[in-house]
């Protein structure tokens, strides 16, 4: 199945400024990832052992709410993510995910989907279970959400912890 919906991986410039201090205003403390498996938002596919990396705090609405004039106002948030230490020359496959698939999509486990406005604010979301084809029910999800002509871009979340996993913005 090939994926219908850009996933958008973390710009280059945002990169460049977490990589310095994130948008908590903390400086990026790098280290070595001796297990593997963090999911890089820079370039949307799990670390492998031995790579560099830094967890960033990361305000991905605040920052595309600057490129477009939006106001979230109270939705604005901020939260965990993981990076490269050093530019990686993004998504393989130019952002994509990883082979034409939506990352981190594993079967059994549950991501959120959170729709947002033009304005910046939420629209509403769905908890997803993506079963044993994880592939179709993101796809599923995103065709949804994007058959609202109000909905301008999704978040795509971890449920557990509510981590920014990926953005997809309107076609």
């Amino acid at each position: 199945m090939s994926i219908r919906h850009r996933v958008r991986p973390i710009g280059a410039a945002a990169l460049a400024e977490l990589r310095a201090r994130d948008d908590a205003g903390r400086d990026c403390v790098p280290y070595t990832d001796e297990e593997g498996g963090a999911p890089l938002r820079c370039c949307v596919r799990p670390s492998a052992a031995g790579e560099r990396v830094a967890l960033v705090s990361y305000a991905p609405l605040r920052r595309w709410a600057a490129l477009t004039g939006a106001d979230p106002g109270a939705y604005d948030e901020q939260g965990p993510v993981f990076v490269h230490a050093e530019a990686c020359g993004g998504p393989a496959d130019g952002g994509a995910g990883d082979g034409g698939a939506y990352p981190f999509a594993e079967p059994g486990v549950q991501r959120t989907a959170r729709r947002y406005s033009a304005r910046g604010h939420i629209l509403g979301g769905r908890v997803l279970d993506l079963g044993e084809d994880p592939q179709a029910v993101l796809g599923r999800a995103l065709d949804e959400a994007f058959g609202d002509p109000e909905v301008a871009l999704v978040h795509v979340r971890a449920a557990g912890f509510g981590c920014f996993l990926f953005e997809v913005r309107r076609p």
